[in-house]
């Protein structure tokens, strides 16, 4: 049994497409949903196991980036949301803006709907960062997600206007002593940086996604989904170029596979 994905978008989301062809290739069976064909019924969570937020600007990035979609999910969705997450067969995925969203139901650090912990605001540069850059697994993770991919740095395009995560300092410290962080901006050296442009929105600890304490809930700011084939980096022709985006996929569906 194919494992079934849902790719949800709302008005203003793109790279939906991408993220159901990245999950479609990694052996998922995928299908992009509007968030107004859960609210009217036509389409279920629960028959699902995985789903993914895709990045782009829901809601044209009103008030502030994922919020408004943040809102839908908690206000109309958060019995089926819990019962998605305290399913052990089901994984959750955010990109980019579909990060924005998940730290904003509360799902992610600490899986509490409604209570929002960290934040992602505007770059320090103060303009949209759209570019390739490093990041490092912290392999102190222990998701599935990530297995196989211990300390290794990874080439992933970014584009967003409000990527820094932040959180208080306690909240901070709980995220790290619980290894919640999944990837590090780093330097050419491949040391953990908070130097423009390879930290380019100037997040603390130079974190660049994290997970919740299950490891199946997972947000990040740049976007896997475009790097699932060596034809989308821009050096393809020229390089011996490693797929960094196509593992994460691979690793989602056979966590749910197991599971199911």
């Amino acid at each position: 049994m194919r494992t079934k994905v849902l790719v949800l978008k709302a008005d203003g989301t793109n790279r939906d497409e991408e993220m159901a062809y990245a999950f479609k290739i990694a052996g998922g069976d995928s299908k992009i949903v509007h968030v107004n064909q859960l609210r009217d019924g036509s389409v279920k969570l629960k028959d699902y196991q995985i789903l993914a937020l895709p990045g782009g600007f829901a809601y044209g990035d009103d008030i502030v980036s994922g919020k408004i979609l943040a809102i839908e999910l908690t206000s109309f969705f958060k019995e089926e949301l819990q019962k998605f997450i305290e399913r052990k067969n089901t994984a959750i995925l955010g990109v980019c803006n579909g990060f924005q969203v998940l730290v904003r139901t509360g799902l992610l650090p600490f899986r509490e709907i409604g209570k929002m912990r960290v934040s992602l605001t505007n770059n320090d540069s103060g303009h949209f960062e759209c570019r390739w850059i490093k990041v490092k697994v912290n392999n102190k993770n222990n998701s599935q997600f990530l297995k196989g991919m211990d300390n290794e740095i990874i080439w992933l395009p970014i584009a967003h206007g409000e990527g820094k995560f932040i959180a208080d300092e306690e909240i901070l410290k709980e995220i790290e002593d619980q290894n919640l962080v999944a990837f590090r901006y780093v330097d050419e050296n491949g040391n953990p940086t908070m130097e423009y442009p390879e930290n380019p929105n100037g997040s603390l600890n130079s974190i660049v996604g994290i997970t919740d304490t299950t490891g199946r809930i997972l947000g990040m700011m740049p976007h896997p989904e475009c790097f699932v084939r060596r034809e989308q980096h821009p050096n393809w022709r020229r390089d011996k170029v490693k797929v960094d985006g196509l593992p994460l996929f691979e690793n989602i569906v056979k966590f749910v596979k197991n599971e199911l």
